[in-house]
């Protein structure tokens, strides 16, 4: 049990690292937020569809599945920029956000398994 809090820590940890990496070259824009959102459903995706086919260890799923996709993905953040975009008076670009973040997210994750 300890061992599988350790691997989703650890991945987590990894996770929230690479995200404000991208942050921090994206300049703290919320592109950043919707690169990581999206290529972490992405790699969510293939995650679950190896683990489908029973080609992933639990060990593997923890770390990457649980851990670093929980630490890479934000909601949090996703919502604080929509807003902000809102109050800045961005609706359209807010909009915009919103939709693609989730179309090619879910998209993404259902091309996946369905190849």
């Amino acid at each position: 049990m300890l061992a599988s809090f350790l691997l989703v820590g650890i991945g987590g940890g990894f996770g929230s690292l690479l995200r404000y990496y991208i942050s921090l070259k994206c300049h703290k824009h919320f592109i950043g937020t919707w690169i990581a959102n999206i290529s972490g459903s992405i790699f969510l995706g293939i995650l679950v569809k190896l683990q489908l086919a029973n080609s992933l260890s639990e060990g593997t799923w923890l770390f990457f599945g649980v851990g670093f996709c929980g630490g890479y993905t934000t909601f949090s953040t996703f919502g604080k920029e929509t807003i902000q975009l809102i109050f800045d008076r961005k609706v359209i670009t807010a909009i915009f956000y919103v939709f693609t973040s989730f179309f090619i997210s879910i998209l993404s994750v259902l091309f996946i398994l369905i190849i």
